[in-house]
């Protein structure tokens, strides 16, 4: 229920929106718009038609505002930065001054720089239309060049929500110092990300240092038992890309289903990307592994409830919301231990932890669950629903977040923990 006060009216802004992999996000922007703030969408560029997967996605691609799009047309760009000019020529100057002092080193980041200054001008200009009171991204890189440049162009204060593993990569190349000391708050996704922005930061910055997790509604989740069989079915959820460390999975699968007399483990990826083909070649060499690329929010919710446990073999992440999705429909997950997954997943109590790259402890993992009988992994998914319920649903983040876009969030790192 909407509560019954003025809200700041917020504009969202990432590089592509809406996203397949990225669904935590209209997730969050439909929890704040239930605690009734007026939340606009922006994007730098419209997403491809393979990302738009379901009615969620369809509806956010038809409310969300297009920066390229429309910086793309010679006139409304000229009009954009010749009114910000007008009303406010030393604000656009010290703008420019600030994008030339934080673009990555040579002439190409330099190139780069002065198209995020000019996209900044018409996303400026159509917050200022908007009437938005703050400026909110996902992700630390080249659109949050973007949010920092718009919120000293239109004169309102930006955040931005830090994840981690890219966000992290490069640190000094996109001045992540230098965005955090101006913005109003930064949301670190898990305490690893929050110990990673204070690294690169200043300690006088530090108390913006704010965790807001990325989150799931539990009850959208069906937490019935997975069907009765005797081979174990694991599901993978996410891109298919290298540092899903797909490598090591199918290794692992091909060396239970060949070598160790486990014919019956069998492993589904829903996702899709750079890596499909060699997905696919490598699946129908192996067997038992099935390819079904991007579904929709509710198709996945759906594939948790066939699957006997999901599985990640990542060698970098921040925390997957799949992990939160799999744990919400009361399944066990195989995980390994990068980032900020072991502040979701605790070994042997809602699922297990392997080393990253470790090819033996994941196929002792996978046996390990095997063994367990349909009671035991279903204590196991229950503990994961519980951790779920208490710390990753996404309508107390929502009410979260919202108390920091308000500045009523005092000082507390999170809800009722002291900074």
């Amino acid at each position: 229920m909407s509560d019954h006060i003025s809200r700041p009216r917020l504009a969202y802004l990432t590089g592509y929106y809406p996203k397949a992999s990225q669904t935590f996000i209209e997730r969050e922007i439909r929890a704040l718009r239930q605690h009734g703030a007026e939340v606009i969408t922006t994007s730098v560029r419209r997403p491809a038609a393979n990302e738009i997967i379901g009615a969620e996605e369809e509806e956010a691609l038809a409310e969300t505002f297009y920066v390229l799009e429309a910086a793309k047309s010679p006139r409304h760009l000229l009009r954009a930065h010749l009114g910000l000019l007008t009303r406010h020529p030393g604000r656009w100057m010290s703008t420019f001054s600030l994008a030339l002092r934080t673009g990555r080193p040579g002439l190409k980041g330099l190139l780069w720089q002065l198209f995020y200054f000019l996209e900044a001008g018409v996303l400026a200009e159509h917050l200022r239309k908007q009437g938005v009171s703050h400026l909110h991204n996902h992700f630390a890189g080249p659109s949050a060049n973007v949010a920092m440049l718009t919120s000293e162009l239109a004169e309102i204060p930006f955040s931005f929500t830090l994840h981690g593993p890219a966000d992290l990569y490069e640190t000094q190349s996109w001045h992540l110092g230098t965005k955090i000391a101006r913005s109003a708050f930064v949301a670190s996704i898990s305490y690893f990300a929050r110990s990673q922005a204070m690294l690169f930061s200043e300690p006088e910055h530090w108390h913006k240092l704010r965790i807001v997790h990325c989150g799931v509604h539990p009850h959208r989740y069906d937490t019935g038992p997975a069907p009765d069989r005797a081979d174990l079915n694991l599901l993978f959820v996410g891109r298919l890309s290298g540092v899903k460390g797909l490598r090591v999975l199918f290794s692992a699968i091909e060396h239970l289903r060949q070598d160790a007399g486990a014919p019956g483990v069998t492993l589904t990826l829903i996702g899709d990307g750079e890596d499909r083909a060699w997905a696919e070649a490598e699946a129908a060499r192996i067997g038992g592994i099935t390819l079904l690329g991007f579904r929709s929010q509710s198709e996945v919710a759906a594939a948790l409830q066939e699957a006997d446990a999901l599985i990640l073999a990542s060698f970098a992440e921040g925390v997957p919301v799949v992990l939160m999705e799999a744990m919400a429909s009361a399944r066990p997950v195989i995980a390994t231990q990068v980032g900020g997954v072991t502040e979701l997943v605790e070994d042997g109590v809602n699922g297990r932890i392997v080393p990253p790259g470790h090819r033996d402890a994941l196929i002792a993992a996978i046996t390990d669950l095997a063994k367990l009988d349909r009671d035991a992994r279903r204590r196991m998914g229950e503990a994961g629903r519980a951790k779920v319920e208490a710390e990753f649903d996404i309508t107390k983040e929502g009410r979260w977040l919202l108390d920091l876009f308000e500045g009523t969030g005092g000082s507390n790192i999170r809800p009722g923990l002291p900074g």
